[in-house]
């Protein structure tokens, strides 16, 4: 039991702490948001993390076959939507501060994403990425002993790496909020809004080279 917790707390953290693009989204949308965003967002990529280690728990080496032929266009899809995400942050950011410098008080800017829709969309983003399923297929592989492994352990490996994923993804949204709070200013918005879309895009082109 207590090999099956440490084993699955060390895959969530191996699988969630290396920051990539959907990690720097998550930060940029809890600075313009705010906490309870921020936090379902996190929620709906700890969910994505868990249902995959799920998915590798039980399905194993027949799972990492299905998926193998399909690879290639998941990643163009993840790319995709990445894409697409950081350009519109981009041109949002442009458009509320030119709005900001160029009237005084017109049409107010449009609402946040409520924080269902940014579980459902980070949720979605997260499940498009192949390299999930396949770390924790070949993590599963590699440490399953000749012994049966029984459904509790299983559980428990499945609860532990989803909780390791909450965690860091919290905290990540946590200093989403904190950077947000820091900047505050139309200018400093804009300044953070640009430098996330830039790395976002820069790690969607790095995931097809």
């Amino acid at each position: 039991m207590t090999a099956a917790l440490v084993a699955g707390l060390l895959a969530g953290y191996g699988i969630a702490v290396p920051v990539g693009a959907v990690a720097t989204y998550l930060v940029s949308l809890t600075a313009r948001t705010s906490l309870r965003t921020g936090v379902c967002a996190a929620l709906g990529v700890a969910t994505a993390d868990g249902l995959y280690a799920l998915a590798a728990t039980l399905g194993g080496s027949a799972l990492a076959a299905a998926l193998r032929p399909v690879l290639g266009p998941l990643r163009w899809a993840c790319a995709l939507v990445l894409t697409v995400l950081a350009v519109r942050g981009a041109v949002t950011a442009v458009r509320h501060y030119r709005g900001h410098r160029l009237t005084t008080r017109s049409a107010p800017p449009p609402p946040p994403p409520s924080p269902t829709r940014a579980y459902l969309a980070l949720l979605g983003i997260t499940l498009l990425n192949p390299a999930t399923v396949i770390y924790f297929a070949a993590l599963v592989l590699g440490t399953r002993t000749t012994q049966a492994v029984s459904p509790l352990e299983q559980g428990v490996f499945v609860l532990a790496a989803f909780a390791a994923s909450a965690s860091w993804q919290l905290l990540l949204a946590g200093g989403g909020t904190l950077l947000g709070r820091v900047l505050t200013g139309f200018r400093g918005r804009l300044v953070t809004a640009l430098v996330s879309s830039g790395v976002i895009l820069a790690l969607a082109v790095r995931m097809l080279v």
